[in-house]
């Protein structure tokens, strides 16, 4: 997680730094007692995207690049919302992926997502721990930053 802390260690607010920087304690105290999840990010051409990767692997996640592997699928994509993934979403979707069948299907509209801003790296953070464990935490963004997707 060291480029997380590089990044709030750059704040010059000592107060937002801590406030930044207990955020981060608190998701990776959680996960250290959890298993990891699986998780395959893609884009609406479901191809694979790496641009999470980073943040997902922080968030307790390990990185697919087969769906039939991964129990949670993300979709994410530079420039696309949420709402327009939405269009698109179902068509490309197998209901043999794993991630699919237990309805643990994701969009992530990233559109503030900055890695120099660190406000928004550790609530993306946060957003992609709400994700993979859901009923652990709770930050409240679900429905403006990311949806759960029901098939």
């Amino acid at each position: 997680m060291s480029f997380l802390n590089e990044v709030i260690n750059n704040v010059t607010d000592e107060v937002l730094r801590e406030e930044l920087q207990e955020r981060v304690d608190i998701i990776q105290h959680k996960i250290k007692f959890m298993d990891k999840v699986p998780v395959i990010c893609l884009t609406t051409d479901n191809e694979i995207s790496g641009s999470l990767k980073t943040l997902i692997e922080a968030a307790g996640g390990i990185m697919q690049i087969d769906p039939f592997e991964a129990k949670v699928l993300i979709y994410q994509e530079a420039g696309v919302g949420m709402l327009e993934m939405m269009g698109v979403v179902p068509a490309m979707l197998s209901s043999e992926w794993p991630a699919v069948t237990y309805n643990r299907v994701y969009l992530f509209d990233d559109h503030q997502l900055d890695d120099t801003d660190p406000a928004g790296m550790v609530a993306a953070l946060e957003d992609l721990a709400e994700m993979l464990y859901p009923g652990y935490f709770v930050f409240g963004n679900e429905g403006v930053t990311w949806t759960g997707f029901g098939v």
